[in-house]
């Protein structure tokens, strides 16, 4: 039983770590919940800032929903990063609800997401709770940037980009977990918003976006449809919604959308057993051990929607830096909304539609993670 109001699930990751930070720097005390005490330990001591003024707890739990309903009874918000949330995440989303919390988590994986909203949505409502998927760098960024967009009277069409460039170009510093949720959504349907309705978007497509932050144009992928379509699915001011994400390193995201081809062509009628294989094979030669921690420097990243109406026309733009680090800001942000009681909504809600796009953005500018500019078009 947590005796802190925030746990932190996944607290031996990559992000979990970054979240912790956060809380810290806010002075909240939290429960760090993992399979392993002693691997949190080991990790906290090595990567996780300031602990020495740290009030906090380390609860070992299975990965069940009995033992994590344990495990969170007696906090009010839960931060979930164990992924791929296809195969992990709706256990920690039941055990939060049994326990009377809010849950948020760190993914933008589409079927994932849209099982939260189908299967919990109205149980959490019911409960007088949030769940609120995504609440991370991808797709955070690109939301607030399109609900700027939407500023704009008469915008009803959005298209959102995420770009991201790290050492030499390219995705270089993608944790392991992150690698394990890109090449899980390889199994997943992708889909965007077409006249209120999800679209599955072919298995070949690609985009070559254009920004004026970047020299030559950046092939990019559905990379599973993203959040934002479901997110704006009921939005009645909303009507279509694309969304596309693109390193700033074509060759690199050639080579997964290649591999997304052979997926179809060889994997797909595989056995769930033989494709979990390959897609372990996939991670272990691409992400073989957790990466340093992100330079402001080197990592930098644009998020931009294109808002449309049958006369209005609009550019929003989000620029950025380390989008690890930016996640634990997120959702350190939203936990001190949810501790204050200070949330618009229950039930499921993207992190914009319960906090307000206004506040996470100028909880990102003031600590110099982000900035955002408007253009009329």
């Amino acid at each position: 039983m947590a005796k802190h109001p925030v746990v932190v699930y996944g607290a031996s990751g990559y992000t979990g770590m970054l979240i912790m930070d956060w809380l810290i720097d806010q002075q909240i005390p939290f429960t760090a919940v993992a399979r392993s005490a002693a691997r949190v330990r080991e990790m906290m001591a090595q990567r996780v800032v300031r602990l020495e003024s740290a009030t906090y707890e380390i609860i070992e739990s299975e990965h069940t929903v009995a033992a994590l309903t344990e495990a969170f009874r007696g906090a009010k918000v839960v931060c979930n990063t164990v992924g791929p949330f296809a195969n992990f995440g709706l256990v920690g989303v039941e055990a939060a609800l049994n326990a009377g919390c809010h849950h948020l988590d760190t993914t933008g994986e589409q079927g994932y997401v849209r099982a939260v909203r189908d299967q919990f949505g109205e149980r959490f409502r019911q409960a007088g709770l949030l769940v609120a998927p995504s609440i991370a760098y991808m797709y955070t960024f690109a939301e607030i940037a399109a609900q700027l967009a939407l500023e704009t009277p008469g915008v009803d069409v959005l298209e959102t980009g995420t770009l991201c460039r790290g050492p030499r170009g390219g995705p270089a510093g993608v944790t392991v977990g992150s690698t394990a949720s890109i090449f899980e959504l390889y199994r997943q349907e992708a889909c965007y918003l077409w006249e209120k309705k999800l679209v599955p978007h072919a298995p070949h497509a690609s985009f070559d976006m254009v920004d004026p932050s970047f020299m030559q144009p950046v092939f990019s992928l559905p990379w599973g449809g993203t959040s934002l379509p479901v997110f704006f699915e009921n939005d009645a001011r909303v009507r279509c919604c694309t969304s596309a994400v693109g390193f700033y390193d074509n060759d690199v995201m050639r080579m997964v959308h290649s591999l997304g081809q052979k997926w179809e062509t060889e994997y797909r009628h595989l056995p769930k057993e033989q494709q979990d294989a390959v897609i372990k094979g996939i991670v272990d030669s691409t992400t073989p051990t957790m990466p340093p921690r992100e330079r402001t420097t080197v990592v930098r990243t644009v998020d931009f929607a294109i808002g449309r109406g049958q006369l209005a026309a609009v550019r929003a733009t989000v620029h950025g830096v380390t989008a690890y680090i930016a996640t634990g800001a997120l959702q350190t942000a939203a936990v001190m909304k949810l501790l204050d009681g200070d949330s618009s909504r229950t039930g499921f809600a993207s992190a914009c539609q319960a906090f307000g796009h206004r506040y996470l953005l100028g909880f990102l500018e003031q600590r110099g993670l982000a900035r955002a500019t408007v253009q009329q078009l």
